[in-house]
């Protein structure tokens, strides 16, 4: 039964979960840009070594595994998960910086900022799984759903190319309906989300903190499932690489968070990414572009956005020392 392979993925991503927060970073402390860096390329390679089970589960129907389609292979499978993965981790950097101003608007301080991200991820996954399921059943029922997210898509690119006032956390009217429903204390109880204030139950500013950055998650999410069903409408494949790119955000988080001056052109990357993903999904019933070429044009992508960014920094900083560019 395929229950059995879903059963299976969750106590291994809970598993992970606890092993990370009860575990690893049991205590709340800053994570240095190093560690940031060497907690990603962990993340990175759990998340790739995951394929290798996909290729298993597809190819030699472990646990009893059937999938949507007879036709899908072990290694089509295996690909489709690592472009889903590279494509949905590529569209979270957006998100990052959206939440880092968030925790500089709420005034969280860092060796918080973890905690936070952790149960994000717990409802982000919550959110995004009734998304996809939503997005499946679309797909599926409706052939003319493909425009409309390769539409979503191309729109989303075109905003991102304009440049728009920065996300101003203060204007939320999310922010402002919760404290209407709840009391909300002004000052941070450590690493509490709530606390008492006069006797009375409230809930800390790191709690707001927490519903805005799984409210950010909510609407980037807008632009990355209708872009992972561009890639497969395999609702495992799609939840599994979803999943994983979500486990890494935190770390990914620290390590761009710490180093964001030297990323200056990855916007136009995803720009680039959602672009070619929106024309994909358009052009779904007249033109079959193959996984393994949709995988080398996202990761193109990312290594021009990174390679640019690096060589404008070091030129910046040859400029600073009185060197020449």
């Amino acid at each position: 039964m395929n229950l059995l392979i879903w059963l299976a993925f969750f106590a291994l991503f809970i598993g992970l979960l606890a092993l990370d927060l009860g575990v690893f970073h049991r205590k709340s402390q800053v994570m240095s840009v190093r560690q940031a860096l060497g907690w990603t390329l962990i993340w990175i390679t759990v998340a790739m070594s995951f394929s290798g089970l996909v290729y298993g589960v597809y190819e030699h129907h472990w646990l009893g595994w059937h999938a949507t389609s007879d036709s899908v292979s072990g290694s089509q499978a295996a690909i489709e998960y690592v472009t889903g993965y590279l494509l949905e981790w590529s569209l979270s950097v957006d998100n990052i910086f959206v939440i880092a101003v968030i925790f500089s608007y709420m005034k969280i301080p860092a060796q918080y900022q973890y905690r936070v991200l952790f149960w994000g991820i717990i409802g982000a996954i919550v959110l995004r799984g009734a998304m996809i399921a939503a997005g499946s059943v679309l797909i599926h029922a409706f052939d003319w759903m493909f425009y409309v997210f390769g539409a979503i898509l191309l729109l989303s690119a075109a905003r991102m190319l304009k440049h728009e006032e920065e996300f101003d956390p203060g204007q939320s009217v999310l922010l402002r309906l919760a404290r209407r429903v709840y009391p909300v204390s002004d000052r941070l109880d450590g690493e509490r989300f709530f606390t008492r204030v006069d006797g009375v139950r409230a809930a800390t500013p790191l709690f707001m903190t927490l519903v805005l950055v799984d409210f950010a998650d909510v609407v980037f999410a807008v632009d990355s499932i209708p872009a992972i069903f561009a890639v497969t409408q395999d609702p495992f494949i799609v939840f599994t690489s979803n999943a994983f790119a979500i486990l890494g955000l935190r770390a990914l988080y620290f390590a761009i968070a710490g180093l964001m001056s030297m990323f200056r052109y990855i916007k136009f990357s995803l720009i680039a990414i959602l672009a070619f993903v929106g024309i994909k999904m358009m052009l779904h019933h007249h033109l079959l572009i193959p996984h393994v070429m949709s995988l080398g044009i996202i990761v193109a992508c990312l290594v021009a956005g990174v390679a640019a960014s690096l060589w404008a920094a070091r030129h910046d900083r040859r400029v600073e020392t009185g060197g020449h560019g």
